[in-house]
């Protein structure tokens, strides 16, 4: 073949003149398309019929919205969730470390505690804390009527039900650390508050932070339930207004928005605290 023959052949397809001009073509995804279009549709009528639904009385709403009694309902239903959290928290965190204990009497109390609170609902433990005057009239010679009124029933009942979930959480973020860091650690003749507060804590807070943000976002929206004992949270104020004023739709609605605001802030507060913690472990978002 002549060098005139080999000067005339059309490039091979795999150099880089030729791939460059290959254009690519994106996979159209029609279905996918098809089914977000419908989901906005969707989403779209809905909207415009809760706006446009005179039953649900917007009008009133953002009347009482900012009332003082609607405010003082929120106010103690904020500070009933931060109390039983920390009181959660703190109890939770003792029964998982003797659940993780080498002492069989501490392991078995604490499943045992943490299997009972969790099988009991949170109603049924409330109606009991509140009733408890039927079993012990007195405590340290103190009338049980008088010591326990409806707020600390509330925050001993969610703070017992909450103690149960968090033990478990705290415990399955305490064994989710690698144990050869630890060994590593004593190795280094590293003291056990060291071991905990440089080693364990900053690995064991990735996996608690998640499930304790959920639980805490929980505990917010379940302390409506200590409306049954007449504690007057935010639940139970708007119910006052709605008993005088006949108008539930509306007032139910001041609830939900005001359940819906402070849920939000609080996720936007856990999506920080998780990346704050998922730092250098190659999964911060």
């Amino acid at each position: 073949m002549s060098s005139d023959t080999l000067a005339k052949a059309p490039a091979a397809p795999d150099t880089p003149e030729h791939a460059d001009s290959l254009r690519i073509v994106p996979q159209r995804r029609l279905g996918q398309w098809a089914a977000a279009l419908a989901v906005l549709t969707l989403l779209g009528l809905a909207l415009t019929s809760v706006l446009r639904n005179e039953a649900f009385r917007w009008g009133v709403v953002a009347d009482y919205f900012t009332s003082d009694a609607v405010l003082r309902g929120l106010w103690l239903t904020l500070w009933l969730t931060a109390v039983v959290m920390v009181l959660g928290f703190a109890l939770g965190t003792l029964l998982a470390a003797a659940r993780i204990s080498t002492n069989p009497v501490l392991r078995s109390v604490s499943w045992g505690y943490v299997w009972l609170f969790r099988s009991i609902p949170i109603l049924v433990q409330l109606l009991l804390w509140f009733n408890i005057g039927a079993l012990y009239p007195q405590i340290l010679g103190v009338r049980t009527v008088d010591l326990l009124g409806p707020v600390t029933v509330a925050v001993i009942g969610l703070t017992l039900h909450e103690a149960a979930y968090a033990a478990e959480i705290v415990r399955g973020g305490i064994l989710s650390v690698d144990r050869g860091q630890i060994e590593a650690a004593q190795a280094l003749g590293l003291s056990r508050w060291r071991r905990w507060r440089r080693i364990v804590l900053p690995q064991a807070m990735r996996s608690i932070v998640p499930p304790a943000g959920n639980l805490l976002i929980g505990t917010l929206k379940g302390t409506s339930i200590v409306s049954v004992i007449a504690v007057q949270d935010l639940l139970y104020s708007v119910q006052l207004v709605y008993h005088r004023t006949y108008q539930v739709i509306p007032l139910l609605m001041v609830a939900t928005v005001w359940y819906t605001v402070v849920t939000s802030v609080l996720g936007v507060g856990q999506y920080y605290v998780e990346k704050h913690y998922a730092r250098g472990s190659g999964s911060a978002r």
